[in-house]
């Protein structure tokens, strides 16, 4: 009997490379949909798509045991109007394109597990938000609006759906970790700005773990905030990072220095001075266990490496 088939696409990146990674490991063969097909390990292999129009990738997932989608471009970048469209398109296309191709399967996935983000709340401050928490009204939080509803308005009476609102994820290789890992090394690990925004932080770990939940647990449907139970202020994040790695107290970076930075280097500075205390009530309630429910294990786990 052949292996079942989990397809990922969108599953070249920090978190799809994670997933393939652990699928594999548990028997599962694994497709991973991108636009630049390159040769992986034995047990995951890449197939090319555009993520916007139907073609040879469809056939990958009639049959598969899950499809999950973590397409879009990468939001650290300049939020100009045009940016904003294809961070826009690139999100609601995918999923267009999916449920189309999941329409006209003889054999659907019975699950599809669709990336979201956290930034669906908008600036919460010290608000504390579950799944039932309104939908924010930055620009963000409206690309997050349009992605989910284009995923939860599809028609696909045999495929159950699971929404995933990532949170800021911490891993060893890739994200925003070792960047921050190594300025904290040069005595650059200060608070931004006032230090009290919120930060919904999660470990690449369960995350991967709450992945794999939502494709093998049948009684696991709608949205889920995929972070970690105890969300910290960006100076609490930063204090337990300079204790990590080892360094004293750094003075902070003031909102006025962060956003020109930023600027300089062609990001958004939104993304650090905003405030987002999620709760990941929906999955507490089913009774998913973290390995990583408090920032300092996780920390003292990722930077070990670093």
């Amino acid at each position: 009997m052949s292996a079942q088939r989990i397809v990922i696409a969108g599953g070249s990146g920090f978190i799809g490379t994670a997933l393939a990674q652990e699928f594999s490991k548990q028997g599962y063969t694994v497709v991973v949909l991108t636009r630049s097909p390159r040769e992986r390990a034995a047990g995951i292999r890449e197939v090319a798509w555009d993520a916007k129009n139907p073609g040879d990738w469809v056939t990958q997932l009639d049959g598969a045991a899950a499809v999950i989608n973590l397409t879009g471009k990468n939001i650290n970048c300049l939020h100009t109007p045009k940016n904003l469209r294809a961070i826009t398109d690139s999100r609601v296309d995918s999923v267009n394109v999916i449920a189309a191709a999941i329409a006209q399967a003889s054999v659907p996935p019975p699950v599809w597990v669709q990336a979201s983000a956290t930034g669906f709340y908008g600036d919460t401050r010290d608000a504390a938000c579950d799944e039932s928490a309104p939908n924010g009204s930055d620009v963000l939080s409206n690309v997050c609006r349009q992605w989910e509803t284009a995923c939860a308005t599809s028609i696909l009476p045999q495929t159950r759906k699971v929404i995933l609102r990532i949170g800021f994820v911490l891993g060893r290789e890739s994200g925003a970790l070792p960047v921050l890992a190594r300025l904290t090394k040069l005595f650059l690990g200060g608070a931004v700005g006032s230090g009290r925004q919120y930060i919904s932080w999660i470990h690449l770990a369960d995350l991967v773990a709450m992945f794999v939940a939502a494709v093998e647990r049948g009684d696991l449907s709608g949205t889920f905030n995929s972070v970690a139970p105890n969300a910290v202020t960006n100076a609490e994040f930063m204090r337990e990072l300079r204790r990590a790695l080892y360094r004293p107290w750094s003075p902070p970076a003031p909102a006025f220095a962060v956003k020109l930075g930023a600027k300089l280097m062609g990001s958004e500075p939104s993304l650090a001075l905003i405030s987002q205390r999620c709760v990941p009530k929906k999955f507490q309630e089913a009774g998913f266990r973290f390995q990583f429910s408090k920032l300092r294990g996780a920390l003292e786990d990722l930077c070990r490496k670093l």
